[in-house]
């Protein structure tokens, strides 16, 4: 073999990568914590609390934490907005350990100063859905007891009129505002506190307000996506999210000991630049993106909305480095018909995850950028985001695959007698980890149900094969029951992404009085490209049993209708299958 030639793949097993990782005085080494009456595998070298963690943050200086348009805020003038803003959270509003401060707002510059905050004062950080309505705001607010708001003025638009209706809610932080609150003294502006992004990096440096803050103290409530009854509150530790951050970087660092290389360190002298196109409110904003670039000093370049012209320009202009969030966002990136009109040179790494990805976007990552590592992985809010991830030749290699589970993550398949299932058998996935949430705010039969002996019921049919990898079947409620017959949605909108003319699938059941249900699919259409519903059932028909081919086909050039977490709306699908019956 050549001296530069790369080893042979794997140079070492998973166990192999796991006990070099964990073993004693590496960054990974784990231990046993009794939490809540359960016993987890945790990381000994993770800091206390996230107090710690916007510490290290604020040794990054003058380099750039988030970009959005010309504004331009700096980890040091975030890290003394966020000071000052906490004093004043204290000072004027009252805020004590364990109250709820509401977040709600566009990925604005004031969105993690209003979080960070929060968390230097020992508050419960609790972000709100910016695409909620007047109603469902006004739900969040009840349930969490939020005592103080912090919001824009298109969102306290909102919920103004719904105030009255919320007893616990004292005051409330407009930012970014042009109008005049002073006839009422409960609102205040952020920038009567604290000033506009351009002042930040002038304000005095505050002390750190005088909390004491533990490892398993609550640290945010993050509310699930809601797309079947009320949205849920996760409450998550400071354990739980910095277990999430170390759960991403082992999981990272254990892709290239399988390639044989050492793992690199932090460049924090060179940081690296992520596009976020997802909402800092959702667990894989806050939780993998804007909280783990504190050690990593990265660039965290926002927008008020997703737009994929937008995004292409932000990529070349801010020299972007690591695109996604969920597949339909790299799907729109990759098959943009501008996207060569860009320089887009500087992207290393593609990777997504929320939502279901077929293989064939890891084939297109590579063939449109051939020197990008694609990745994708598994978690949910109630497990602070990523459990499981594949990247680089793993995800190469079993594309079909949510990944294997971080070293500190144990996953198991349960059937329906409640008995952990056997490798490559489907049953209902359950997590257990330092990473996940308690409980739901206020919701014990939900949280005795989800939250058992330190797993989490996810909800998701999955096997896991004799390694350990993950992979995801469907959700249990989207599987279609055609005359007795499971239909695994995710199979069949796979079998549909590798039309060349298909860019985004989702299958749904349609009611049918013999069978009970039969498989209708959606699908969107690449620009320029056009296909039938026969043509595409004989496609599907070539590669499925028959009666997994879908019944019926819809076809659009729209995106298809997704909340602000990146799930499809299937309720909204099914609307369309009654729309086109009458």
């Amino acid at each position: 073999m050549p001296a530069d030639a790369a080893p042979a793949w794997p140079a070492m097993s998973i166990a192999q990568a796991h006990a070099l990782l964990t073993a004693p005085g590496q960054n990974f080494e784990l231990g046993e914590t009794e939490i809540g009456g359960v016993s987890y595998r945790t990381y000994k070298n993770a800091p206390p609390s996230l107090r710690e963690l916007f510490m290290l943050g604020m040794t990054h200086g003058d380099k750039p934490y988030v970009v959005f348009g010309e504004e331009r805020l700096s980890f040091a003038a975030h890290g003394k907005a966020a000071l000052a803003l906490a004093h004043h959270y204290v000072e004027r509003f009252g805020i004590r350990k364990g109250d709820r401060i509401a977040i709600a707002m566009r990925n604005y510059p004031q969105w993690p100063v209003a979080f960070w905050a929060a968390i230097l004062v020992g508050a419960i950080a609790t972000p709100m859905n910016s695409w909620w309505t007047g109603e469902e705001m006004e739900y969040g607010l009840k349930d969490s007891g939020a005592k103080l708001l912090v919001t824009d003025d298109q969102i306290y638009a909102r919920i103004h009129e719904h105030w009255r209706d919320m007893p616990s809610l004292e005051n409330v932080i407009v930012a970014r505002t042009d109008n005049n609150y002073s006839n009422d003294p409960r609102i205040t502006s952020l920038e009567s506190l604290i000033g506009e992004t351009r002042d930040f990096a002038a304000l005095d440096f505050s002390p750190l307000p005088a909390v004491d803050i533990a490892p398993d103290d609550d640290a945010t409530i993050m509310y699930t996506s809601g797309t079947t009854g009320r949205p849920k509150g996760a409450v998550a530790s400071h354990r739980a999210i910095l277990s999430n951050i170390f759960n991403g970087l082992a999981c990272q660092a254990r892709s290239f000991l399988r390639r044989g290389e050492q793992p690199p360190a932090p460049d924090t002298e060179n940081p690296r630049a992520l596009l976020v196109a997802i909402p800092f409110f959702h667990a894989t904003g806050a939780f993998a993106m804007l909280v783990p670039s504190m050690i990593m000093a990265q660039k965290l370049v926002t927008m008020r909305k997703w737009d994929v012209d937008e995004a292409l320009s932000l990529i070349e202009k801010e020299k972007v480095n690591s695109i996604g969030g969920v597949p339909a966002i790299a799907w729109q990136v990759l098959e943009h018909p501008d996207r060569e009109k860009y320089d887009l040179s500087s992207i290393d790494v593609i990777s997504y995850g929320g939502a279901p990805s077929s293989p064939e976007l890891v084939s297109t990552v590579r063939k449109r950028f051939p020197n990008a590592s694609p990745g994708n992985g598994w978690g949910m809010t109630e497990t602070c985001a990523v459990a499981s991830y594949n990247f680089m030749e793993d995800y190469l290699n079993r594309p079909d695959s949510a990944g294997h589970p971080a070293p500190a993550v144990e996953l198991k398949i349960v059937g329906a007698d409640g008995q952990t299932l056997p490798a490559g058998e489907v049953g209902e996935l359950w997590c257990k980890g330092p990473m996940n949430c308690r409980a739901y705010w206020n919701k014990p039969e939900a949280s005795a149900e989800t939250f058992v002996d330190g797993y989490v019921v996810t909800g998701d049919l999955a096997r896991l094969d004799d390694e350990g990898f993950l992979y995801i079947v469907d959700r249990a409620k989207d599987m279609v029951i055609r005359g007795g017959e499971n239909v695994y949605s995710v199979e069949v909108e796979n079998v549909l992404f590798q039309h060349d003319a298909v860019i985004d699938a989702a299958v749904v059941g349609i009611p049918h009085k013999v069978l009970g249900e039969e498989v209708g699919a959606v699908v969107q259409l690449k620009a320029g490209t056009d296909v039938g519903e026969a043509d595409l059932q004989h496609f599907a028909s070539l590669r499925l049993a028959g009666f997994k081919v879908p019944k019926s086909i819809l076809f659009t050039r729209e995106p298809l209708p997704r909340n602000a977490n990146g799930k499809v709306l299937k309720t909204e699908l099914r609307k369309l299958f009654e729309e086109s019956a009458d």
